[in-house]
């Protein structure tokens, strides 16, 4: 059976792709990522085919109220499981690293992955900043690894993100929304552990955009969930439209079929 260490798996990206791939023999990491001791005791005890690491502080809200302790889980954590998988010598297959469209800069057009890099975020921040250690140590060792730059997750979501933030003020005595004639890429936590099992089988190496490569706009989002509380809202636009839509041209040629989600999907 193939071994798959798996950092944050107690998160929702984690614990979907465990749901659904039980082909693999999952070694959890149980510690502090942001503890070099207990990441290099987990390295050392254990052999992997392959690592996906996930564990991370994600809600933007909370990276920018702390953004010295956010760095060191989305960075330093990320730092020592990089240098313990060298100074071990641990001979994995491939390593996936969990990165974010916040690591871009804006575009009006479908964001390639070698497009401007300039964080959108203090969270997309501390992610670019764990994907250049990630590229500089591991290309000088030889190891597989991809980076997946993961778009607007949909699903299984805290209140801190965008859509349990609309559903919150949609359920409340808020009527009057403003700023959501702005474009997002969802994508559920389903798709993307079917997009990261392809990517592992394909052992597809370096920098990829993870999202559908289809625009929602949030204005429609927002009328489908008053209608779906019957609310009654109203929008004020205040700002200029924006869009963060995905070139997916290489998930296109590992056989990944995009589709415009449905919003119910967004629930399940």
């Amino acid at each position: 059976m193939i071994v798959c260490g798996i950092t944050g798996h107690k998160g929702n990206l984690g614990k979907k792709f465990i749901k659904i791939f039980n082909k693999f023999k999952f070694e959890k990491f149980q510690g502090n990522i942001a503890n070099k001791k207990d990441v290099d005791n987990w390295v050392k005890k254990k052999e992997f085919d392959l690592i996906l690491h996930f564990a991370s502080v994600v809600p933007t809200s909370i990276v920018k109220e702390n953004y010295k302790q956010a760095s060191k889980i989305n960075y330093n954590g990320t730092k020592f499981l990089i240098d313990s998988l060298i100074n071990n010598k641990k001979k994995i297959k491939w390593f996936f690293f969990s990165s974010t469209s916040h690591v871009y800069g804006k575009s009006k057009n479908p964001i390639k992955e070698n497009f401007l890099k300039k964080p959108s975020s203090k969270y997309g921040l501390t992610k670019l900043n764990a994907e250049k250690y990630i590229e500089k140590k591991f290309k000088t060792k030889k190891i597989n690894y991809c980076i997946g730059r993961i778009f607007s997750i949909a699903d299984n979501q805290k209140k801190e993100f965008l859509i349990p933030g609309l559903i919150d003020k949609i359920k409340s005595k808020e009527t009057e929304f403003k700023d959501l004639n702005h474009y997002r890429d969802f994508i559920t936590t389903k798709q993307i552990s079917k997009i990261i099992n392809s990517l592992w089988l394909n052992k597809f190496s370096g920098v990829i955009n993870i999202a559908n490569g289809k625009k929602i706009l949030l204005k429609d989002l927002a009328i489908y969930l008053s209608k779906k509380y019957k609310k009654k809202i109203t929008f004020s636009d205040n700002k200029k439209s924006s869009k963060v839509i995905a070139n997916i041209d290489k998930l296109i040629k590992i056989k990944y079929r995009p589709k415009k989600l449905k919003f119910i999907e967004f629930f399940n």
